[in-house]
């Protein structure tokens, strides 16, 4: 049997560090209020970094750690919410610089689910057989759509990049053990950021993008009841007790949300490592920096089932159970 097997992670942020101090000083907030109601005490932003800036570095890191030469990858993702632009995807922008002359790349976009989508789009292209070592990487600037002026956004997000090499390798037991994806896109308005428009004819100039819009009561509902049911429906698929599953990897884009999902799965906070303090809500980033995290902390080991499960704009929701 073969399946497919995370070889190697890694992650890079941004040198330059936002406190809620800062940004208490340019809008009225306080880091009390930040804290209390997301468990965000500071996140970084980028200066001069772009997202494919940062991809770049953590892929570079990946083949470095892992002693893979460029030219062995198969395959290049990067799930984004925020592009360097619209065209050539990030993740060709990667590959480039990378050298992986045999690699083919593409951006995946479903916002803060993107990692686990482009972990589901690597599986399946790995089954075929045509795909044998890929690389997946989440990367976000999301500085770019931020209204500094609005505190009900501006306190949340940050930048940064974490991805996986994954390789097809023979097994004793399937590594795959659930995935669920799903699609709310009657609830679109709810979360938005980046928004064009038309209007912008002969001869008028383009105009700039749109800033991050959110309804931020409606994704938390949302969040907090989906997540449990996504999750609940991956472990189903091969009859796996939320018991067996030893680490939780959730988007972190809440603490209160994270915490909300552990307490319907009845499961111990314990299991659901939070690391957004340090970073804010780095949307497709989040979970694989918080999975090279764990693994560097040794959270996570060699033969650990994990659930990893991202939530966001689309609104999207994206587990994937697999055992590492």
């Amino acid at each position: 049997m073969e399946d497919l097997k995370i070889v190697q992670t890694a992650s890079w942020v941004p040198d330059q560090v936002i406190d809620n101090d800062d940004l208490s000083r340019i809008m009225d907030t306080s880091d009390d209020w930040i804290q209390s109601r997301t468990g965000i005490k500071r996140r970084h932003i980028s200066k001069h970094e772009n997202t494919a800036d940062l991809a770049s570095k953590t892929g570079q890191l990946l083949l470095e750690k892992s002693g893979w030469q460029a030219e062995e990858l198969d395959l290049i993702l990067v799930a984004t919410m925020s592009p360097d632009a619209y065209t050539p995807s990030t993740a060709a922008i990667v590959q480039g610089r990378l050298q992986a002359k045999n690699a083919v790349a593409f951006d995946v976009s479903a916002a803060c689910s993107g990692f686990v989508y482009g972990l589901a789009v690597a599986s399946q292209m790995m089954s075929t057989g045509t795909v044998k070592k890929a690389m997946v990487i989440g990367s976000e600037v999301l500085s770019k759509l931020i209204d500094w002026h609005d505190r009900t956004t501006a306190v949340l997000f940050g930048d940064g990049a974490g991805g996986v090499l994954l390789e097809k390798v023979p097994v004793k037991a399937p590594t795959l053990l659930g995935l669920e994806l799903k699609t709310f896109g009657e609830l679109s308005s709810e979360l938005s950021a980046g928004m064009t428009s038309p209007g912008n004819t002969f001869p008028k100039p383009l105009t700039g993008l749109m800033p991050f819009k959110m309804n931020g009561r409606a994704v938390y509902r949302f969040a907090t009841h989906e997540v449990p049911e996504s999750i609940l429906q991956a472990s189903a698929q091969n009859k796996l007790t939320l018991d067996q599953i030893d680490v939780f990897l959730l988007h972190q884009a809440n603490a209160r949300i994270i915490k909300q999902v552990a307490k319907r799965l009845k499961q111990p906070l314990e299991k659901f490592p939070i690391n957004i303090a340090e970073y804010g809500n780095t949307s497709a980033a989040s979970e694989p920096i918080l999975l090279d995290e764990c693994i560097e902390k040794g959270t996570i080991k060699r033969g650990d089932i994990l659930a990893l499960s991202g939530f966001g704009g689309g609104l999207t929701t994206g587990t994937i159970i697999l055992r590492y």
